[in-house]
């Protein structure tokens, strides 16, 4: 199976799935969510990012945290080893491999982008951000239909969700 046709399935199939780390009060703020006032879906949002930047081991968290950093400083090389590091030690973080994703498509790669993004939506199928960068990944690519897909689902998880034109 190629990786957009892999992702297509796993964005489509997100409901029957489970997130590889079950937390009960990631799914309280999913459905929190899912029917909140738009002036409460930002703080919401948030909470859910907290979530998902956490880890059990503190250690894995921290270099979650610095590789982040590296990426908004530019520092894309460092950033791409700690990642690569941590994913080794921790291969079931999700947001790791969101956030490399995020980078390689930063940096154009992306073939290595969409792999991340399919290893994400396995470990937490309800990764709106996933779901957007992958939609970003086939807007460039022209592929409109398999774009508003990907939004049209992120919405239906994340339905005050702001999408950049």
């Amino acid at each position: 199976m190629t990786p957009l046709t892999e992702i297509l399935r796993l964005i489509s199939s997100y409901r029957t799935r489970r997130p590889a780390r079950a937390s009960p009060f990631l799914d309280a703020l999913f459905r929190r969510l899912a029917h909140c006032e738009r002036s409460e879906a930002g703080d919401t949002e948030e909470r859910i990012w907290d979530v998902w930047m956490h880890h059990p081991h503190l250690a894995a968290a921290r270099e979650l945290d610095l590789a982040t950093g590296d990426i908004a400083a530019r520092r894309y090389d460092i950033a791409e080893t700690r990642l690569t590091r941590l994913l080794r030690r921790a291969p079931d973080f999700a947001e790791a491999w969101h956030k490399r994703a995020a980078l390689y498509y930063m940096l154009g790669r992306d073939d290595e982008c969409l792999h991340d993004i399919a290893r994400t939506l396995q470990l937490e199928p309800r990764h709106f951000g996933a779901m957007l960068h992958f939609a970003e990944v086939r807007r460039t690519a022209r592929a409109p239909a398999e774009a508003s897909f990907a939004v049209l689902t992120a919405r239906a998880i994340h339905p005050h969700l702001t999408i950049p034109d």
